[in-house]
């Protein structure tokens, strides 16, 4: 039993909280964080943050598939991926970072209901790692590969790494969403790091 469990709460296979983690999301629904007057602020910026993730790791999925459909010039491509990949790399982990040493335990001490979600968010950030490092792969392959064929050959498997990321990602980002504004707008977000 415990196998099946941990398989419907893997992030590669979950398809949301468990019911026992969504307890603050129904006293704070996802329909009522803007108008919350604890949203401003660190939930506010919380929320950019992902949602700049989100919108880099579509913008590198859209340029590869139009590397691969000649709608991107290779050189083009080449020097958006070496920018924004390595943006996106050093932005996600620091993200990662910060949450792991200062947000989850200081949001975890807040109701210890959650603590198995906060312990859940930490294991996806060590599964989004290996996807992270598959990606950083992929993108040096194309890079390394040159403009030629090679290089648009290379960038058929960084595309599918990316579009798989993709979906991890968004559960990953919509999770930890669910789990910790909630915490924020119930309790405040007096005393967590700033």
């Amino acid at each position: 039993m415990a196998d099946d469990l941990a398989d419907t709460l893997a992030l590669e296979t979950r398809t949301g909280l468990p019911e026992a983690l969504k307890v603050l999301l129904e006293a704070h629904p996802r329909e009522g964080w803007g108008s919350d007057p604890g949203f401003d602020g660190l939930v506010r910026f919380w929320l950019e943050r992902h949602l700049m993730f989100r919108r880099m790791l579509a913008a590198l999925t859209e340029d590869a598939r139009a590397r691969l459909d000649a709608g991107l010039a290779p050189d083009s491509h080449r020097k958006k991926l070496s920018r924004m990949g390595g943006m996106f790399l050093q932005e996600l982990h620091m993200h990662h970072g910060i949450e792991d040493h200062h947000y989850f335990p200081a949001l975890a001490a807040r109701d210890a209901r959650l603590d198995r979600g906060f312990a859940l968010l930490d294991a996806d950030h060590h599964a989004l790692d290996g996807w992270l490092n598959g990606f950083a792969d992929s993108a040096n392959a194309v890079l390394k590969a040159g403009t030629d064929a090679a290089g648009r050959e290379a960038t058929a498997p960084l595309l599918a790494t990316l579009e798989r990321f993709d979906r991890m990602l968004d559960r990953h980002l919509t999770d930890e969403e669910d789990l910790i504004v909630p915490v924020i707008l119930h309790y405040g977000a007096d005393g967590l790091p700033g």
